[in-house]
């Protein structure tokens, strides 16, 4: 009788009935941590976006943002742990559900903590500082994910440390094999850094390029050229560059545009129609600059005739073009209603032999 109480007990345990019971109230929990879970998302948010506006620190929006989607998760995964400690699971299945607790919850502050560094890069990096920061968010996605799947392993009974020899080891080898790699890398955290290429900044190759920049990531650093092609410069080569920043140290900038007029020009009546011509160009509202004064200075003789630079400004170098265009353009004009002549290079008439 007392060896058959065993055998009774277990064929208790596993009855239908107590199965179908114990099924029901894991549902039951886990439903139960679900809407809790949505009701704490909905009072929470609330709460904290109210607080976070009220409050001059970005962290508590950061922490908010970084959250969405995240605490029904967890109270799932709450759920779960007191199914563990409430309902009697056979070994190998509560082995199963612990380790897939533990590596979603590991699965769930990485991804937490991936949003929460991307966000702060976005408001430290990108609104203060105005650095490009995708190559920053890159590295830092990159490594919260080489930590966290460390983290599973470790989790999981794997031994990390041979693993990590062996990343220690080959190191060097991968450093050898992408040594290129490495070096845009690198160039292009310098580039960040030293703030001497922002997006959005305009620039001038020593190679003839030029265009806006648009992103600088971990390996080259994008141009979008004035046709609307896109130049691609590797970092490496662009750090080592002479290149010239028509946005630094401010957008707004001067410049000269040679201008020839013939020796027998009266210079007094050519710099009066210039500076004329130069007020009614600069005259534009898109183009004024306030207390902007123009200026015409006669600088050589030439062997065709009396050179002048005309002083400009521009609000940036794009504008260039346009303003160029537009100068000579009524310069001509003007000149040639004044009766001023432009400088004409001599040619070689060939004349015929007797």
């Amino acid at each position: 009788m007392n060896a058959a109480a065993p055998v009774a007990a277990t064929d208790l345990a596993a009855a239908p009935g107590l199965e179908l019971f114990h099924l029901a109230l894991s549902l039951g929990i886990l439903a139960l941590a679900v809407v809790l879970g949505l009701v704490v998302r909905k009072v929470f948010a609330t709460t904290l976006h109210a607080w976070a506006k009220r409050t001059a620190s970005e962290w508590d929006d950061i922490v908010a943002d970084s959250m969405k989607g995240l605490v029904v998760v967890w109270f799932l995964l709450v759920g779960l742990a007191v199914v563990l400690g409430v309902v009697p699971l056979r070994p190998e299945i509560a082995l199963i559900v612990r380790r897939a607790v533990g590596v979603l919850g590991i699965l769930s502050a990485v991804v937490f903590f991936t949003r929460m560094a991307r966000k702060a890069i976005y408001v430290f990096i990108d609104r203060r500082v105005e650095v490009p920061s995708s190559i920053f968010k890159n590295f830092a996605t990159a490594l919260i994910y080489a930590v966290g799947f460390l983290f599973v392993l470790d989790y999981l009974g794997v031994s990390i440390a041979p693993l990590l020899t062996a990343l220690g080891v080959s190191g060097l080898a991968v450093a050898l094999a992408l040594q290129d790699t490495l070096s845009n890398l690198f160039a292009g955290l310098n580039i960040l850094m030293t703030r001497k290429i922002r997006p959005g900044d305009y620039i001038r190759l020593e190679t003839g390029e030029e265009g806006e920049v648009c992103d600088i990531t971990w390996r080259n650093t994008t141009i979008r050229a004035p046709d609307d092609n896109l130049v691609v410069v590797p970092n490496a080569k662009l750090a080592a560059a002479i290149y010239t920043n028509t946005h630094l140290p401010e957008k707004e900038m001067g410049l000269f545009l040679p201008v020839v007029v013939a020796f027998d020009s009266d210079l007094a009546l050519v710099e009066r129609v210039t500076l004329e011509v130069i007020r009614e160009v600069m005259s534009a509202p898109e183009r004024a600059i306030p207390g902007y004064e123009p200026a015409v200075r006669f600088n050589a003789f030439t062997d065709l005739g009396v050179r002048m630079s005309v002083g400009l400004r521009v609000k940036e170098y794009r504008e260039l073009y346009r303003l160029r265009h537009d100068l000579y353009k009524r310069l001509h004009e003007r000149f040639r209603r004044e009766g001023i002549k432009l400088a004409v290079a001599p040619r070689a008439v060939p004349l015929d032999k007797p």
